[in-house]
């Protein structure tokens, strides 16, 4: 009897391989071993992806039900597909994210830029008494207006009228709080219950309402850089939570359908497959600018993927299956989706 030095249990002596946990008896850590462990590892998880992405991408629905019947080792691992593609993708559109933020980050900045300037000159509109002031000799005058058409005289009278009300620059931003009174707040160092009074918050405040208005000092001072680049942060952490809705709702629409689990499989594949639809999509893109019509077509395919993929999973018919999958598709964008959004960008901002 010899012991196994990864689980500490005994076994035969004869044994190649351990019984209790799989270790190599004779496995002994060289240069060679260690490469050719790291090699086989890469080229296994590379053999399994590429024998899972052919039938993920050309046969909808057909490998979720082939890894629910129980070919499990031949193919990658429904959440290491969905896992390893989704990265691919988040890596991609950080290119695009990045001059999304720039070019948001910009308009901000000038909206500041515009409010403390109009801030800094006191523009008042003028009030009725002095406009009909300045119209009087106008209308007393008749020489002034002699030769000068009924139309052109209402022109001018509409001239003036528009000069006693200026109108703000149109780049300029509203942010519901006086910008200039905060700045100086700021600038002299004030207390935080002094900034938070400035932008609005009521003595009686409770916790969510004064993060919120905490969160609204640190955007000003910041000047709205990086809320881009926090939005984009947390979307990985709502897909997490979108998807095990996409499979509870295929659990209601397939109640006796098999477990939870094997909707959430099917998710997994599917959300790999919309992934790898988009990276295509940016791929093409960045190299040639395709018109949005196409990127619309191309879009829409994964609609029709995904009725087939739910005929070919779960074996109904392909008018039952194009009825269930454009109701789950409805409800999914229409009350899901929305909902998803409004509570990402409240997490996006009170974590910014």
């Amino acid at each position: 009897m010899t012991m196994c030095q990864n689980c500490e249990k005994e076994h035969d002596i004869d044994f190649d391989f351990c019984p209790h946990c799989g270790q190599q008896t004779t496995d002994d850590l060289t240069v060679g071993v260690l490469f050719y462990n790291t090699i086989a590892n890469y080229f296994s998880f590379d053999a399994r992806f590429f024998r899972s992405f052919i039938p993920l991408v050309f046969k909808p629905g057909i490998l979720a039900k082939r890894f629910v019947s129980g070919k499990r080792l031949m193919y990658l691992h429904p959440a290491q597909m969905y896992l390893f593609i989704s990265v691919v993708f988040f890596f991609m559109f950080s290119f695009k994210i990045r001059e999304y933020n720039a070019n948001f980050d910009k308009v901000l900045q000038e909206g500041f830029k515009v409010e403390q300037s109009q801030d800094s000159i006191n523009i008042s509109p003028l009030d009725s008494a002095t406009v009909e002031k300045i119209k009087a000799p106008l209308k007393n005058d008749s020489g002034l207006l002699s030769g000068m058409s009924d139309q052109e005289k209402q022109e001018l009278d509409s001239l003036i009228t528009s000069v006693s009300q200026p109108k703000k620059a149109d780049n300029n931003i509203n942010f519901g709080y006086d910008t200039k009174k905060l700045d100086s707040l700021i600038a002299i160092n004030a207390s935080e219950k002094e900034q938070l009074l400035a932008v609005g918050m009521k003595e009686d405040a409770g916790f969510l309402e004064k993060q919120f208005y905490k969160q609204l000092i640190k955007f000003h001072k910041n000047r709205g850089g990086g809320i881009v680049q926090a939005l984009f942060d947390s979307v990985p952490i709502s897909l997490f939570i979108l998807l095990p809705i996409f499979a509870l709702l295929l659990k209601v629409f397939y109640w006796r359908r098999g477990r939870f689990a094997h909707h959430l499989v099917f998710s997994f594949y599917y959300f790999s497959f919309l992934f790898t639809v988009l990276c295509i999509i940016l791929g093409v893109n960045y190299i040639i600018d395709i018109p949005d019509w196409i990127d619309f077509l191309v879009l829409l395919s994964t609609f029709f993927y995904l009725v087939f993929a739910v005929r070919n999973y779960y074996e109904q018919g392909f008018f039952i299956s194009l009825i269930k999958s454009s109701m789950l598709t409805f409800m999914y964008m229409i009350f899901v989706v929305p909902m998803a959004i409004m509570i990402m960008l409240g997490l996006s901002f009170l974590l910014y």
